[in-house]
């Protein structure tokens, strides 16, 4: 450990990141305090029936959808900051109004504030967290930030059994808890304000965090390799910053062949543009299949898997969850060190490979049955839970990094929104998938479907290192 520290030594996150990541923690609190109960809250408690419930669903995705294609331009042109700020407000107030909500239409107005709130929150996470550390300290950072969320969420789940557990009035109790979940939103904002740069970055100040000020046109067929940055002592490939291979190619993409001198600040690439390019593409394509094969199967498929085709009881299943977002924690700084080695598209592809792995052990569980001994078939179940959150962190630790340098500053915003987008579309579709899987095939045959869908994404990930290696 001495030795590590001593020939890699530590990159210093500073005094912003961490109050943006203290300030994040407390919002994912108070998502934590909600999140499971808003649709038995919609539709039982409040008793508007199951269509306002799927109403305010329906009108959260719409609204998260249109929010994230306007706030990435948004981002771009001014301040991802104030695009952010404006994401926590409105989900400030989206959250605030389920707790006095009693029709239909203060519902539908709550889904709309808190699907806007995110659109535009995810569109500006990125670059917010960005101008938050120095470039050699963005790898550590996004898996903080992964980490953080999900910390966040389970212990106000936690908090949230704790307040509802033997509450003579449910309602009431969750009234309370939505509006500490739109308080929790305040420091939030305070902070993205507080923490945004004073002035925005000039060409001098790009090159310094490793950008170029004009962007080379970007297909890597036809991408030479990326020239060191002038008299820096710092290139593409310096060791902890990028972390790409000596021979890779650097995909930029296109504006079109128009310089900056004549264009309004932050105008960069369109949607368009970025989708032309063929890394981009694959980029976005991944992140959906990485929420469709992998995060939502452990939140949604998996619990019911272990529980209905395992007999695994409550507690067990609780554990393996609880385990899995201990692991999170306990593995960043083990792991820290060899991620930023690693090149950000192999980390990537590593990560469904460990998934892979990980839903094999789930498949060694359910061969091993009931008869097995409960250290056998438990510590399988408990060696998935801790694989995944390993597979979970090279995601984290490499997909934004590599959408930041892909993007170039002009236009980090409007990839942010895309890459929410697919998110959304993977969170979408995948619990649907995976439970109709769980319903109709055996428990070894769920567990194979998973890693079957795991390898999916790693066929896409491959694809993509091989298309940005020479």
């Amino acid at each position: 450990m001495t030795a590590i520290r001593a020939t890699a030594p530590r990159t210093p996150l500073g005094r912003r990141f961490g109050l943006l990541m203290g300030a994040l923690l407390l919002s994912s609190l108070g998502n934590g305090l909600c999140f499971p109960f808003t649709s038995i809250y919609i539709s039982q408690l409040l008793g508007l029936g199951g269509r306002a419930a799927g109403g305010y669903f329906i009108a959260m995705a719409a609204a998260s959808f249109a929010a994230a294609l306007a706030g990435g331009p948004l981002a771009d042109r001014g301040s991802p900051h104030r695009v952010g700020a404006l994401g926590g407000a409105a989900l400030a107030v989206g959250y605030a109004l389920l707790a006095p909500a009693g029709s239909v239409a203060l519902v539908l107005a709550s889904g709309v504030c808190v699907g806007a709130g995110f659109g535009l929150f995810y569109a500006s996470i990125v670059g917010i967290v960005d101008t938050a550390v120095p470039e050699s300290g963005r790898r550590s950072a996004f898996a903080i930030r992964h980490i953080v969320n999900n910390a966040g969420i389970g212990l106000g789940s936690v908090a949230a059994g704790l307040a509802l557990h033997g509450a003579a009035t449910p309602v009431g109790a969750l009234r309370w808890l939505y509006l500490a979940n739109g308080l929790a939103a305040l420091p939030l904002i305070a902070v993205i304000l507080g923490v945004r740069p004073r002035v925005r970055p000039g060409p001098e100040k790009r090159a310094e965090r490793g950008t170029r000020p004009e962007p080379t046109a970007g297909c890597p067929a036809d991408a030479s390799p990326s020239p060191p940055l002038p008299e820096t002592g710092a290139s593409p490939q310096a060791p902890g910053s990028r972390g790409e291979a000596p021979h890779a190619a650097e995909p930029h993409i296109d504006t079109a062949g128009k310089g900056r001198g004549g264009e309004k600040p932050g105008a960069g690439p369109t949607y368009r543009t970025l989708l032309r390019a063929r890394p981009m593409a694959l980029l976005i394509l991944a992140q959906a299949l990485f929420a469709i094969v992998g995060f939502t199967q452990i939140e949604a498929t998996v619990p019911l898997l272990m529980h209905d085709r395992m007999a695994v009881t409550l507690g067990w299943v609780s554990a393996v969850v609880a385990a899995n977002s201990f692991a999170l924690i306990a593995l960043q700084p083990l792991l820290r060190r060899r991620l930023e080695r690693l090149p950000e598209t192999v980390s990537l592809a590593a990560g469904p490979v460990l998934w892979t792995g990980a839903f094999g052990c789930g498949l060694g569980a359910a061969l091993a049955g009931e008869t097995a001994p409960a250290a056998v078939r438990y510590g399988l179940l408990l060696a998935f839970a801790v694989i995944f959150a390993a597979g979970e962190l090279m995601y984290s630790s490499a997909f934004y990094p590599l959408l930041l340098r892909w993007s170039g500053e002009e236009a980090v915003g409007r990839a942010s929104a895309l890459a929410s987008l697919a998110w959304n579309l993977g969170t979408a579709s995948g619990p649907p998938i995976g439970l109709f899987v769980v319903a109709n095939a055996s428990a070894t045959g769920s567990w194979l479907a998973l890693a079957l869908g795991a390898a999916a994404a790693f066929t896409v990930a491959a694809a993509l290192h091989s298309r940005t290696t020479v």
